[in-house]
């Protein structure tokens, strides 16, 4: 899903809560660099089962990719895609810019 924030249009997951790419991710690896106590403030978006649709006004693909954990993180252009812990309610963005590594996912 994608939604008009503060920064723009952001993609979003199914509830409205912003999506994050990680610096330390290499687009297209089919690996995430987020693990342990990273996953903590920065929970991976995963799905239990099949591809996500991919929304209407995204440039990018939406594909899937295998966490070390088993876990299927779902990955836009290639990067893997994250929640922000301290965001709590839709539309939030308080992770762009954490760490100068953590930014939103445009479309």
């Amino acid at each position: 899903m994608i939604a008009d924030t503060s920064l723009g249009k952001v993609l979003t997951d199914d509830k409205g809560m912003t999506l994050y790419t990680f610096k330390n991710d290499v687009a297209g690896n089919g690996k995430s660099a987020c693990a342990g106590g990273c996953l903590v403030n920065w929970p991976a978006l995963t799905v239990a089962s099949g591809a996500p649709s991919k929304p209407a006004e995204a440039t990018g693909d939406i594909a899937l990719i295998t966490r070390d954990d088993g876990a299927m993180q779902v990955t836009y252009k290639g990067l893997p895609l994250y929640r922000f812990i301290n965001d709590k309610a839709p539309g939030d963005t308080k992770g762009e810019g954490v760490g100068g590594i953590w930014f939103v996912a445009k479309p």
